[in-house]
């Protein structure tokens, strides 16, 4: 169970202006920004508070009606938040998880998720009373409380009295009952309603039934309040540091179309894509926040083949995302902001096509982050190995452009996935090399280190017997335009669409010849009458790993029309009977 740390930093502009030297340490002090109407007051110190100002008043008025000279500041919004993040980053030497306050709770404080960390600080209220103690020595005045959710905390760091509050797991809705509905983070608007109807505290509020309360003020404020009162949860948007491309838009009237989110996306990526360029890089992951107005925060991350800065290719990439996830993105009363972060860059120097066309690798690259997004998971390729037994020729790993690619590239380029039971295309997919990340990861798989496998089977690559097991398409695609060294065997014989991980025994085999292909047999409670082999190809163990029977290799086709690998392992002889597996599928 989270416990929350609500910090609620009381005037908050003033104290950024006296700790920064920019404003005196004493005399009513106050902080007014362009309003309707004119210039109105934003923040105010307690002197200037002594003297009956209120957040929100006209500047010219207030000055008519006091007879003390008054200081006022022009707000700075900007260097508030700056200092607030400051602040956050401080904070996290008591727990790693900080968020600063958002939007809707006017983004004065930040709430500290301490569960499993308060122990070091000899427990709850030692953590808060150390907290205040180094908050009060710095001059900055705080109301802190400690409850179940950031909800909870807040509406008693700010309407619980001032000081200091830490309220037992599980104590909040009785701690909350007393306080009034201002402390939901509702809008003014809704604040009113309640207060016209005479519900003025949490408890009255919670006593009523829910479905009027919400056909009269809407879902927001039984979210609120089951927010305050930890019957929902309300995950924190952590604190990051600031990614060096990013753009964000807000926007005042919330969207909630899938269509103009993707055009937001277009339109951030396209202010991004000049300082990328500048810098001769481009993104390889890119992190999307969608910002809901009811504080909610959605984050799709999107991994990316190459380096990548086209606004069109990215717009098009986080279509295809949306498209996937569908009502599960849950827009609720819409997104407020909208913000691009590339959290992952690559180098991406110029270069020069041929007449604006694009390459092969290029096409291959767009099709692959398409199928990544659209399909949820990362793309395989295969790759081969220094082994000459079919489960263990190849080896199966993320997808990366380029990889694969250059000249001589050859086999063992590094720890894969899994061995042998790869995905059928054994083709042009394993070919490419090249690769997709996984969409919902947010920075790029690391490079395995290379394979050490060539041991002796790394003498017996000129064989036919004894080369990595391939695919067949691949000479057939390439055949002799090929101008890249390839790791893959060009001579093998055909090779099954698919290979199972093991061979499967067949049984009650019948042939005609002790050392002849099948005529019939029983696979899969089935059996099977044989109308063609073709074979045998012998395939020698590898003695060097663990002892084991030459292998005796066939192609058959059966009456069903099912085209199957059979294998005998080991030669026949009078006192033991061969064994028979199969152990793949042809197309």
């Amino acid at each position: 169970m989270p416990r929350i740390v609500c910090i609620c930093l009381s005037h908050w502009p003033v104290t950024r202006l006296r700790r920064a030297g920019l404003a005196p340490e004493r005399g009513p002090l106050a902080v007014a920004a362009e309003g309707s109407g004119g210039l109105r007051l934003v923040a105010l110190d307690p002197e200037a508070r002594a003297l009956g100002l209120r957040v929100g008043e006209p500047l010219g008025r207030v000055r008519a009606r006091i007879g003390v000279p008054l200081q006022v500041y022009p707000a700075d919004p900007e260097a508030d938040r700056d200092a607030l993040l400051r602040l956050c980053r401080w904070a996290s030497g008591y727990a790693p998880l900080v968020a600063p306050f958002g939007p809707g709770e006017a983004a004065d404080g930040l709430y500290i998720d301490v569960a499993g960390a308060s122990h070091l600080r000899g427990g709850e209220a030692n953590l808060v009373a150390d907290l205040a103690a180094r908050l009060a020595r710095s001059s900055v005045p705080a109301a802190i409380a400690l409850a179940d959710t950031p909800g909870g905390a807040f509406a008693l760091a700010r309407h619980g009295g001032g000081g200091r509050v830490v309220v037992p797991p599980g104590g909040a809705p009785e701690a909350l009952r007393a306080l009034p509905v201002d402390a939901l983070r509702l809008d003014p608007g809704t604040v009113a309603g309640l207060k016209r109807l005479g519900l003025r505290r949490i408890g009255e509020l919670d006593a009523l039934p829910r479905g009027p309360l919400a056909r009269r003020f809407g879902a927001a404020l039984l979210l609120r309040l089951d927010q305050a009162l930890a019957r929902r949860p309300e995950p924190l948007a952590p604190l990051t540091e600031a990614a060096a491309y990013a753009a964000a838009r807000g926007f005042l009237d919330p969207i909630g179309r899938q269509a103009d989110i993707v055009r937001t996306v277009r339109d951030l990526m396209a202010e991004t894509a000049p300082r990328l360029e500048r810098d001769g890089l481009g993104a390889c992951a890119l992190r999307l926040s969608l910002h809901r107005v009811d504080g909610a925060l959605r984050v799709l991350d999107l991994g990316l083949s190459r380096p990548e800065r086209c606004p069109e290719r990215v717009a098009a990439l986080v279509s295809l995302r949306l498209d996937r996830l569908g009502s599960a993105l849950d827009a609720g009363f819409g997104f407020e902001t909208v913000a691009l972060a590339v959290t992952v860059t690559g180098p991406m120097p110029a270069r020069q096509t041929d007449l604006g066309a694009a390459s092969a690798a290029d096409g291959v690259g767009v099709l692959a982050d398409a199928l990544a997004q659209r399909l949820g998971r990362a793309l395989l390729r295969l790759e081969p190995r220094a082994s000459h037994l079919p489960e263990r020729a190849d080896r199966s790993r993320v997808w990366v452009a380029g990889e694969g690619q250059g000249e001589g590239q050859g086999e063992g380029q590094g720890e894969g996935q899994g061995e042998g039971s790869g995905p059928a295309g054994r083709g042009a997919t394993a070919s490419h090399g090249g690769g997709v990340l996984d969409p919902d990861a947010s920075r790029p798989s690391p490079r395995p280190y290379p394979a050490r496998e060539g041991g002796p089977g790394a003498l017996l690559d000129q064989g036919r017997r004894s080369t990595p097991m391939g695919a067949t398409s691949r000479t057939g695609m390439e055949g002799k335009a090929r101008t890249r060294a390839s790791p893959w065997p060009e001579d093998l014989p055909p090779r099954p669409l698919v290979i199972f991980p093991r061979g499967e025994a067949a049984l009650d085999v019948l042939s005609t010849v002790p050392e002849g292909p099948p005529r019939r047999f029983r696979w899969r409670a089935r059996i099977h009458r044989v109308t063609h082999a073709e074979g045998p190809e012998r395939i020698a163990a590898e003695w060097w790993r663990e002892p084991g029977a030459d292998r005796d290799y066939y192609r058959i086709e059966c009456e069903a029309g099912h085209r199957l690998w059979l294998y005998r392992d080991g030669p026949h002889a009078p006192d033991r009977p061969a064994a028979w597996y199969v152990h793949g599928l042809f197309a």
